[in-house]
């Protein structure tokens, strides 16, 4: 599964009657959909009963996020309408079923819409499934600084993913993952030392591409470790070692015993007939305030344009495409602000920062507080700073994140871009900016730009323990891809540097990795991409 995210899309009807572009607002999700009230409104129920089911599990403590660090999601339209908007950066989109993007601006995630439920009891599709698990991900990300290792954040995702919501509003999880079923009885399969000792796994496998039974076994053991009456307790102490810097293999001898005892047992518990549940009724999961709207037909008419923006724009090509589209909506509605704004995030995305200020200027004065607005009228401002290296010119960009700033006070872009407008003008970041950067970090910690900034920071100030926990979340992202890799390479740089009195070469190398980025799609997520089957479960 490469990166995905999560949502309970059977509650949005494929061609749902008085369909309208609606938004729904809750606590930790903004939602827009084509559909009417009553199914937008029961789907944004579910996810936030899905949150609260994963926090009463996890002992996470159920917090708000800032306003901006809610995840966004698209309900697309259909599977090809999904898949074409994947595709617009190329690669192969044939088995999406959804994807997510971490980003700094506000995590994203886009689904297809599928046919409604006809009972009150939902049962899962693939696309939900999908799109939990990178829900799962992502809870983890924002709430937890330990990073687990690969196999428990992968199993314990299948885990929360094949959920089931009934009409009284209960949450059942721990359901058998049926959607693994083919790879657990037909793919090679992946013995629990495996899983555990992720070194030893990519050893055994080798360069072999053949998909295995990884996400199954991952699934199976998660779950039997936490049902299993003899094995109460062994998840809690398997945890703790790690947290404690014990390595994964080690962790595991230690809290369960003879691992190829463990294998057996897990192999005949999934032969059994019936597996254990949880179930947490509806009263220990209130949803909060659900506030929906139908949208203006402006906002309605640009949504095509916004989604695809969202997505990321890959090529001049596609900026292009998605600019002339924005410009002729704009021209059908000039005084709408969200329509402005969305222009000015097509202007910059294909280069032209003047004209991006302007449509951003004109969002401004029709809504002083649009967000988007304020977002694209920094990012050109700080564009043409940083081309000029003119500190006038910077100081111009830094007043429009701080206007930002005022509107959002918790918004992680203009406290990350306050620090970098100081190194983008080879200045010396002054105590408030590297207190801003901070800042952002810990309000946004599954945004991989910010992460890199802060490992960089401490590498500065010879803080290399500091610099490796920075980079802990995206060299052990279970979807991470090249990057994570790169990273993991760099940390291994990072440990043989211990002692040393000067860093500065390190920050220079996390400084350049930093700068090549990943390559192809970093963050898009499908339900089967190279770790995953070919067709449908």
């Amino acid at each position: 599964m490469r990166k995905s995210f999560s949502v309970l899309l059977l509650l949005l009807a494929a061609a749902p009657v008085h369909a309208e572009w609606m938004e729904a607002s809750t606590d930790h999700f903004v939602v827009y959909g084509e559909t009417n009230e009553r199914n937008l409104r029961r789907f944004a129920e579910q996810l936030e009963r899905f949150d609260g089911a994963m926090s009463a599990v996890t002992g996470v403590p159920r917090t708000k996020p800032t306003r901006s660090a809610r995840v966004t999601v698209y309900i697309v339209g259909s599977d090809t309408d999904l898949r074409k908007l994947y595709a617009q950066n190329g690669g192969n989109a044939r088995n999406i079923s959804g994807f997510y993007s971490p980003r700094l601006e506000g995590p994203v995630a886009f689904a297809p819409r599928v046919l409604a439920a006809r009972s009150g009891d939902f049962d899962l599709n693939f696309s939900t499934i999908v799109l939990l698990h990178e829900y799962a991900h992502h809870f983890t990300f924002a709430n937890s600084r330990l990073t687990p290792p690969r196999w428990f954040a992968e199993g314990s995702a299948e885990f929360f993913a094949s959920a089931s919501f009934a009409s009284d509003g209960s949450v059942t999880l721990g359901r058998p993952a049926n959607h693994r079923a083919p790879e657990l009885f037909q793919a090679p399969d992946v013995t629990v030392i495996d899983l555990v000792d992720q070194e030893h796994y990519e050893k055994r496998k080798g360069k072999d591409p053949r998909y295995d039974a990884y996400y199954g076994r991952a699934w199976l053991l998660y779950h039997y470790l936490t049902f299993e009456p003899a094995r109460r307790g062994q998840l809690t102490a398997y945890l703790t070692a790690l947290a404690a810097g014990t390595p994964s293999r080690q962790a595991a001898e230690s809290a369960f015993g003879d691992l190829v005892k463990l294998d057996r047992e897990i192999g005949s518990y999934m032969r059994r007939r019936s597996l254990q549940t949880l179930v947490i009724k509806g009263s220990a999961l209130p949803t909060g305030e659900i506030a929906t709207r139908v949208m203006r037909p402006g906002e309605a008419a640009i949504m095509p344009v916004v989604m695809r923006s969202k997505r990321g724009v890959g090529s001049e090509e596609t900026a292009r495409s998605i600019l002339a589209d924005a410009r002729a909506i704009a021209a059908r509605f000039p005084a709408d602000a969200a329509v402005l704004a969305a222009l000015a995030e097509a202007e910059h995305d294909a280069g032209n920062d003047d004209a991006a200020i302007a449509a951003a200027d004109a969002a401004l004065a029709i809504d002083p507080a649009n967000v988007n607005a304020h977002l694209r009228k920094g990012y050109a401002l700080f564009d043409k700073a940083q081309r000029s290296g003119d500190e006038t010119a910077m100081r111009d960009a830094r007043r429009a994140f701080v206007a930002l700033n005022r509107v959002e006070n918790d918004h992680p872009v203009p406290l990350y871009r306050f620090y970098l407008s100081y190194s983008a003008t080879g200045t010396d970041p002054t105590p408030n900016a590297i207190a801003a950067l901070e800042q952002a970090a810990g309000i946004a910690p599954y945004a991989h730009e910010v992460s890199l900034a802060l490992a960089h920071r401490r590498l500065v100030e010879g803080k290399l323990a500091e610099a490796r926990a920075a980079l802990q979340p995206i060299a052990f992202n279970p979807h991470g891809g090249l990057l994570s890799a790169k990273v993991r390479a760099f940390m291994q740089s990072i440990d043989a540097a211990a002692g040393a009195g000067d860093t500065s070469a390190l920050a220079g190398q996390l400084r350049s990795l930093a700068d090549a980025g990943d390559e192809g799609d970093a963050d898009p997520s499908a339900p089967s991409g190279p770790d995953q089957p070919a067709g449908e479960p």
